[in-house]
């Protein structure tokens, strides 16, 4: 008995093609502006074979430029910048390209103690992952001399290298903007450190 084959489906989520204005622009919230270095935050997200994935979703969030988050959760949320965000999304182009308008984020301390690197957290979904893909971006002037307790849990120095945003000058337009360049590789030899969330 042969069977008829099923058609060919490529696994969603399937995600629409433009976000609302300033979705990416995290450093103005309620007509406010950020304080702090504002920096524009790019790269490319590639799968394996350095394929560029068209339509990914970028999602970050950090705290402000004092290391405040504007979450409940923080308990110095009550001192969180007026003028940010804290959280954007953006979209990969047909190039795999992605960009947010951000600050660089200040250090804290956590409540066990630990000094926190300064580092947003990245989340990618994308057509045919099966689970959004968690990492966190790390600021570093010399990435050797970090420590930080996420980063500390990846013990092979060319897996902590991929996790720090490159300095970069990046233009926006007529302007060239202080950036940094941070490439996301879904699988294979230059895979990115996500984390199980």
């Amino acid at each position: 008995m042969s069977l008829p084959t099923s058609p060919y489906c490529t696994i969603g989520p399937f995600f629409p093609g433009e976000f609302a204005a300033g979705c990416c622009d995290l450093t103005s919230f309620q007509g406010r502006q950020a304080r702090g270095q504002h920096i524009l935050l790019s790269g490319r997200v590639f799968e394996e074979g350095n394929r560029p994935i068209i339509n990914a979703i970028v999602e970050i969030w950090q705290p402000d430029a004092n290391g405040v988050f504007r979450h409940p959760l923080d308990p110095r949320s009550v001192d969180a910048d007026p003028g940010f965000f804290g959280w954007g999304r953006a979209r990969t182009d047909a190039e795999g390209r992605y960009s947010f308008r951000t600050v660089i984020p200040g250090s804290y301390v956590t409540e066990e103690g630990a000094p926190r690197c300064p580092h947003l957290n990245l989340m990618l979904l994308a057509i045919g992952l099966t689970r959004r893909l968690v990492t966190t971006v790390f600021f570093a002037d010399d990435p050797a001399t970090v420590s930080d307790p996420v980063l500390d849990c990846v013990s092979d120095p060319e897996l902590r290298a991929r996790m720090f945003a490159i300095h970069d000058k990046i233009s926006n337009g007529a302007a060239v903007l202080p950036g940094y360049r941070f490439d996301i590789v879904t699988r294979g030899e230059a895979e990115t450190p996500f984390f199980l969330d």
